[in-house]
């Protein structure tokens, strides 16, 4: 399985960005995706993920109404949509697909995902 993310940048605070994950390799509307972020000297942490069939959402509570996430089952591709960045939002960004095939609930933790991309750098400036 081959995840390619992409959409990061330099934005500045208050400001949008819209990240996108592209998946090859195996089936993708059959597992759930989530994305993950790192800070410099933090540890890689859960942002949001969402359900194989796209119906159940879950976002940390630092990014709850700001990031939404969603998925294109056609195009294998999930996006993350964040609006009103902030500075403690600058991190690499990671997307990860579920280890789990049509798993019942939606994966947040890092164990269960088993494939994850290169990840790509959201830098927000004030």
């Amino acid at each position: 399985v081959q995840l390619q993310a992409s959409g990061g940048g330099l934005v500045q605070a208050g400001g949008s960005l819209r990240l996108s994950c592209a998946a090859s390799g195996r089936t993708f509307s059959g597992y759930g995706m989530g994305w993950f972020r790192q800070a410099p000297g933090k540890e890689r942490e859960f942002v949001a993920a969402i359900s194989w069939s796209g119906s159940s959402t879950y976002y940390a509570d630092s990014v709850k109404g700001r990031f939404t996430i969603s998925r294109d089952n056609a195009k294998n591709t999930v996006y993350l949509e964040m609006n009103s960045l902030k500075l403690e939002d600058t991190a690499v960004y990671y997307c990860a697909a579920d280890s789990l095939y049509h798993r019942v609930y939606v994966p947040r933790q890092r164990r269960e995902y088993a494939y994850w991309g290169q990840g790509t750098l959201v830098t927000v400036s004030s």
